[in-house]
């Protein structure tokens, strides 16, 4: 069978394109702290020993805009996850009154990604830095997750960040 290409490209996404103001920040969102943001990165050292490489599973944004230093990137596939618009947003994409939907991983199905290994003389550094950028309030909208992931260069462990079926945001 040949290879499959992504269904969603950017001239899709371009057709279905809105502008939507930005309401401003909810005023009773509880932001995550530096206390809470090492609690957090000593949990996941903990679960994954320095002597593993740290692998990122990028299944959205994070395909072309990482923003984090990698030494290493490999497509791999996340067997029991699949891609869904499942998480409400209220800015950017949607109103208090009228949520948009965000593309996050959730259970069931397989999804295609990109893998990106850190380096390993700065990996809390950058897993600090991809933390903040996708788990920003209490309680969160991700779990950060560590999945098995198959790729042509064998299995792999990689942190996902998964949707949060308990929160709020979760549609």
């Amino acid at each position: 069978m040949p290879p499959r290409t992504m269904s969603l490209t950017e001239e899709l996404v371009a057709r279905c394109f809105r502008v939507v103001e930005d309401s401003g920040p909810d005023p009773n969102a509880m932001h995550l702290d530096d206390a809470d943001y090492d609690a957090m990165l000593d949990t996941l050292e903990a679960e994954l020993p320095g002597s593993e490489p740290l692998w990122l599973f990028g299944y959205g944004s994070l395909i072309w805009k990482p923003e984090i230093d990698h030494v290493e990137e490999r497509v791999a596939v996340a067997r029991g996850w699949h891609r869904s618009f499942c998480m409400k947003m209220t800015r950017w994409r949607g109103t208090r009154e009228q949520p948009g939907l965000m593309m996050a991983l959730d259970r069931g199905g397989q999804c295609k990604g990109v893998a990106f290994r850190l380096g390993d003389a700065d990996r809390r550094q950058q897993l600090d830095k991809v933390l903040r950028r996708e788990v920003t309030l209490k309680p969160t909208s991700y779990h950060p997750r560590l999945l098995n992931l198959s790729s042509d260069g064998g299995t792999l462990r990689a942190l996902a960040f998964v949707i949060n079926r308990k929160g709020t945001p979760y549609a």
